[in-house]
């Protein structure tokens, strides 16, 4: 099955909210698997996310207007539309990422899951919320949610559908705006994914997509923004929390981790070598929540690692159109240098190589293998920074208590895997992790699939939560109303203000111990 044809991204291009398409720099979008060229897609400016802002505010000056069950009703058509496109999305997204079809599939899902959830729960989110008041039957107090405005979303690379639509879907259905920068090597990920929001229903200025590098047009949304959404690196995350600092504008950020696994010396090994395929591996270790470290008490890391490499050394790396892979490629030269040079320093240093370790040039011009290295230790450049690729090493520990120490021996705290004897045990080394999330006998899948729980990361792994309520009611500011009925809390005709005022604290003490509503 061949990559998506010329015809179609030239389709896609013109959903890009930028007027004059063709008066802007080009730059090439490249078929990750062949290194050829795919399409071309225009640089834009910070003039054109000026004018893009302009249309979105006036779109969703009226969208707001329109009932959040109207709203939600076209991201269930969406979902829809998601389903019936899901080969031609999977396409999109191997060409422009060179990630396996499976890795492809989990994005259509996860945008499914969270067209669905939201669809289905907003409307009782944002419906006017009665609290109880200063003094009851007295005063009435009520919270309303309303919309911040325009919502800004810089989306990565990696997983450039997911990170782009399903952030933007609950920003929308609150009544927002969105103005999304895509990232610069994967701009038709997200315009395959606006052309069905479009055909949902969702007016196209109220979902502007605009193409360019992070310096110009990222730098440009946050300056237009009421509100940002970002994912990726700790380090960019931390400039732009300071950026939107200054403007005193609300910041949510998933960005980076070096994410472990425990297993304990009860734990069944064979499954976990298995699973831990998963875990490591999915997108080429390019993923956020991937797992980078594997401690494993003492009696049973052995047979554990003998387990690990067995299965790693099964894994299929191939370019193509179909589920046949288990990897697929990574997608740049730099990710290719950055793995090389993680594994090479750690070679030098001492470590050893026991699974991969080399480059696959005759596979794809991004291909790498699958790595395991054990004897890793602080001085070696893999250790604490995050590799974000197909590398994890191996840590042999004296009991559990160790492992979750080395485990919580990090800035990030974004994901974090158990495997036990129990379920119980599991469980109770979960509760002991610095960690936004846990998965307990799997790798990541189950925690991110959870779009009813939030989902972000402790430290320097990020600010805020997408999923669950929080994912949703970040994008609005709470609004309360109190009414005063019969009286106000003046002074009463006929009453001194002296006994008045006296009487206040006592009154306030019988309110305290009411029921509460």
């Amino acid at each position: 099955m061949p990559a998506p044809s010329p015809a179609t991204f030239s389709r896609l291009r013109a959903l890009i909210a930028i007027d004059d398409l063709d008066a802007r720099q080009p730059r090439q979008i490249m078929e990750i698997f062949t290194g050829k060229e795919l399409a071309t897609v225009p640089i834009g400016t910070a003039d054109d996310v000026d004018a893009a802002f302009v249309k979105a505010r006036a779109a969703q000056a009226k969208w707001v207007e329109r009932p959040v069950k109207e709203r939600a009703a076209i991201f269930e058509k969406f979902r829809g539309l998601l389903m019936d496109n899901r080969e031609f999305l999977m396409d999109v997204a191997q060409a422009e990422t060179g990630k396996a079809r499976s890795a492809a599939q989990e994005e259509i899902i996860d945008m499914a899951l969270n067209a669905r959830y939201y669809a289905r729960v907003s409307e009782g989110l944002l419906k006017q919320k009665r609290v109880q008041g200063l003094l009851p039957g007295l005063t009435k107090t009520v919270i309303n949610y309303q919309p911040k405005g325009v919502v800004g979303v810089i989306s990565p690379w990696n997983y450039p559908m997911t990170l782009s639509i399903s952030d933007a879907i609950p920003a929308l259905i609150a009544g927002n705006a969105v103005v999304v920068k895509p990232d610069s090597q994967t701009p038709y990920c997200t315009l395959a994914n606006a052309e069905l929001l479009y055909q949902a229903g969702l007016p196209k200025e109220l979902f502007a997509v605009v193409t360019g590098p992070g310096s110009v047009v990222g730098t440009a949304i946050v300056n237009k923004c009421d509100y940002l959404m970002f994912t990726g690196s700790s380090a960019t995350g931390s400039t732009l929390a300071e950026q939107c600092g200054r403007r005193l504008i609300g910041f949510s950020a998933e960005l980076g981790g070096k994410n472990p696994m425990i297993v304990t010396k009860d734990a069944n090994l064979d499954t976990v070598a298995k699973a831990a395929t998963r875990a490591c591996y999915s997108n080429a270790g390019q993923l956020c929540i991937s797992i980078e470290r594997i401690y494993v008490e003492q009696p049973a890391v052995e047979a554990f690692t003998t387990k690990f490499v067995e299965q790693v050394g099964k894994m299929k790396l191939a370019a193509g159109y179909d589920f046949d892979a288990d990897m697929g490629s990574l997608i740049s030269e730099d990710q290719v240098k950055t793995i090389s040079g993680h594994v090479d320093d750690a070679r030098v240093k001492g470590a050893k190589v026991v699974a991969g370790g080399n480059a696959r040039p005759d596979i794809g011009p991004l291909f790498y293998e699958p790595t395991v290295l054990t004897g890793v230790t602080d001085e070696m450049e893999c250790a604490r920074n995050e590799t974000f690729g197909p590398l994890v090493s191996i840590y042999p520990v004296a009991d559990v208590d160790e492992a979750i120490e080395k485990a919580n021996d990090t800035e990030y705290g974004l994901n974090a895997s158990v495997w036990a004897g129990s379920t119980a045990e599991g469980e109770a080394i979960a509760l002991r992790l610095r960690s936004g999330t846990v998965n307990v006998d799997e790798g990541y899948a189950p925690a991110f699939g959870s779009t009813a729980a939030p989902m972000g990361g402790m430290g320097a792994s990020g600010v805020g939560r997408r999923h669950g309520p929080d994912g949703l009611l970040k994008y609005c500011e709470s609004q309360t109303v109190a009414t005063t009925r019969v009286m106000n809390l003046g002074t009463p005709p006929g009453v001194s203000p002296t006994v008045w005022q006296q009487a206040l604290a006592p009154l306030m003490g019988v309110v305290q111990k009411l029921p509460k509503r």
